[in-house]
C-alpha cells in the first residue's frame, strides 16, 4: 500500500520502508515522526486530506543538502556577487501507513519539558558562561598574520562583502590565498559561501600578485 503525504510544502509518494529526504524536521536520529497530512492512500483520494489516515516514520539522520551557488553580475558596473546555500534536510524511513484512525505501534518521543526559568541573579552568571563558551567555539579557519593586510578586492571576483568574510576567517593577504592547499580550499568551500572553483581561481590570481 502506498500513500501521498504533504510536508514542507511538498508532496511525496511513500510506501513502507521507503527512505526519503524532506525539509528539516525537529528531532534526532531514532525519533518517530508523524505525517498527518495524507492526500491519498491507495485508491482513496482525500478532500484535501484522507480522514483518519496518518503516516509514521523514523528519523534516520539530520543533514544538509548539496551546496547551491548563485552568481549575479552587472555588466560594466564592476559588480558581482556570489552566494552559497546548503538547505537543512531530514532523512526519514517510513514505518507505517495507518488508516481508519489507527494509532502507531511506536509512539513519537515527546519533547523535553523546558527547564524552569532561573532568577535574575542566577541568569547573569549563566549568560556570562554562555558568552565565554561561544567565544571559545567561534574559532576562525585560519590565523591572520601580523601587520596590515592586503586589499583582497584587487583579486577579480572578491568584492567588499567577500573580503570582509575572508578577513573574519583570518585570510587577509595575497600570500595566504596563494598558499592555500586543496585541503584548505575544501575547508573554505564547506564553511563559507564560496565554491571550490572560485577559491582555486583566486589562488591562481594571488600567485601572480
Amino acid at each position: 500500500m502506498f500513500a501521498v503525504i504533504k510536508t514542507g510544502g511538498k508532496q511525496y509518494r511513500v510506501a513502507a520502508d521507503d527512505v526519503l529526504k524532506v525539509e528539516k524536521l525537529s528531532g534526532e536520529a531514532g525519533d518517530m515522526v508523524e505525517f498527518p497530512n495524507v492526500l491519498a492512500v491507495g485508491g482513496t483520494i482525500g478532500t484535501p486530506f484522507v480522514e483518519g489516515a496518518m503516516v509514521v516514520g523514523e528519523i534516520v539522520e539530520q543533514g544538509r543538502n548539496k551546496k547551491v551557488i548563485t552568481f549575479k553580475k552587472r555588466r560594466r558596473q564592476n559588480s558581482q556577487r556570489t552566494k552559497g546555500h546548503r538547505q537543512h534536510i531530514t532523512m526519514v524511513r517510513i514505518a507505517e501507513i495507518l488508516t481508519d484512525g489507527k494509532k502507531p505501534s511506536a509512539k513519537p518521543k515527546k519533547a523535553a519539558k523546558p527547564e524552569p526559568k532561573a532568577s535574575k541573579a542566577e541568569a547573569e552568571p549563566k549568560a556570562a558562561e554562555k558568552e565565554e563558551a561561544s567565544a571559545s567555539t567561534a574559532a576562525t579557519l585560519f590565523t591572520a598574520p601580523s601587520g596590515k593586510g592586503d586589499d583582497l578586492t584587487k583579486i577579480k571576483g572578491i568584492g567588499p562583502v567577500a573580503k570582509k568574510q575572508l578577513n573574519e576567517q583570518g585570510i587577509t593577504t595575497f600570500a595566504q590565498i596563494a598558499a592555500l592547499t586543496d585541503e584548505d580550499v575544501a575547508r573554505i568551500d564547506e564553511a563559507m559561501p564560496f565554491s571550490a572553483e572560485q577559491i582555486s581561481d583566486w589562488r591562481e590570481q594571488a600567485k601572480e600578485m
